[in-house]
């Protein structure tokens, strides 16, 4: 038989010696060399649990020691345990308590009657994996909350079903007004004009996700003072104790959709400008130009006619005059802000 080269560090609490003998060598069975501290009280199993200088890997606990018994005995450990796998064994099948103890901080639970040296074996493994994947989960988990609270743009985390915000950080609490504890009372609906909610709903309905979850759209928000905002919304599907939620971003470009509306109105008023120079200027130049070849010919002009002349090129200088007047006016109306925006790669949009 090929045993488990692997180091395992095990601790069995366990008072009763017949049992440690019989746990001690279902372990050596499957297991070339085990590191096994055992402890038969309370007591002995806090020195080792407290020792800085134990390093476990899985905890094996009775739950009928001299010093302290059940549900307190549970307690204890886990909270001394530091997090460890701590697999119950008890002689007793009770499927009450077992479910219990798992709701308690048990990683698992095994009647000593039916145990055999591969299943203690194989609640080992399961256990001291199962552990450190959780482990990895809540650093992982950690990193993103602190991500979460510290980004410098609203985030908000809602459920499914039901649409209540569950999670906000920071940025969108001082972005829209309400206080951390309002935006728990509320759903996502209500930052959401009312004009706009049924629209927003449909679109939520309708509006597909790629695969991974995704989803981004333009969107109009109102803040608590009544303040309608324009928003882009990124969103993706995360696990959250054990729920799919989803986890939003919220971008502000209000003041970008102002600022490209002010340039459209600009262009606006520039084109207006340019055909007002190539079409409405060129008539009367053109007049002033054929009155001047006029005078300026060899031949005498009746005194008659170049009284005419002279009127109709007033008439065309005043003209001229009042059209770049009305270029000039409409040319001072037009400001230009000069503030510079990031707009990004917008071409995914």
């Amino acid at each position: 038989m090929i045993k488990d080269k692997s180091t395992y560090s095990i601790l069995i609490i366990e008072d009763n010696p017949g049992d440690l003998y019989i746990f001690q060598e279902y372990l050596r069975d499957q297991i070339l060399n085990p590191n096994i501290i055992s402890a038969t009280n309370f007591k002995e199993a806090a020195e080792v649990l407290l020792d800085g200088t134990q390093k476990l890997d899985i905890i094996f606990l009775d739950l009928s020691l001299p010093d302290k018994k059940g549900i307190a005995l549970i307690h204890e450990i886990v909270k001394i345990g530091k997090k460890r796998p701590i697999v119950v064994l008890t002689g007793y099948a009770d499927i009450q308590f077992s479910i219990d103890s798992l709701h308690l901080g048990v990683s698992d639970y095994l009647i000593k009657d039916e145990l055999t040296a591969l299943t203690l074996y194989k609640s080992v493994r399961y256990n001291i994996e199962r552990g450190k994947y959780l482990l990895q989960l809540e650093q992982s988990e950690k990193r993103y909350i602190d991500l979460f609270h510290l980004s410098p743009q609203p985030m908000w985390i809602y459920d499914l079903d039901t649409l209540m915000f569950l999670d906000v950080n920071d940025a969108a609490t001082a972005h829209y007004g309400y206080s951390y504890e309002e935006f728990l009372t509320m759903n996502i609906r209500d930052i959401r004009p009312k004009e706009e909610v049924v629209d927003f709903m449909k679109i939520l309905k309708e509006n597909p996700v790629d695969k991974e979850g995704k989803f981004k759209g333009f969107f109009k928000h109102q803040k608590k003072d009544g303040t309608v905002i324009e928003v882009e919304i990124t969103s993706n599907l995360i696990s959250r104790i054990g729920k799919t939620v989803r986890i939003s971003l919220a971008n502000d470009v209000t003041e970008r959709l102002n600022y490209i509306k002010a340039i459209v109105d600009q262009n606006e008023k520039l084109r207006e400008i340019a055909w007002i120079q190539s079409h409405v200027v060129r008539a009367p130049l053109a007049r002033l130009m054929g009155l001047i070849k006029i005078l300026d010919c060899d031949e005498d002009v009746p005194v008659k006619d170049k009284h005419f002349v002279y009127t109709e090129l007033l008439k065309s200088a005043d003209e001229l005059d009042e059209i770049i007047r009305g270029i000039s006016e409409k040319a001072s109306k037009i400001e230009i802000n000069n503030t510079t925006y990031d707009f990004g790669d917008t071409t995914s949009r």
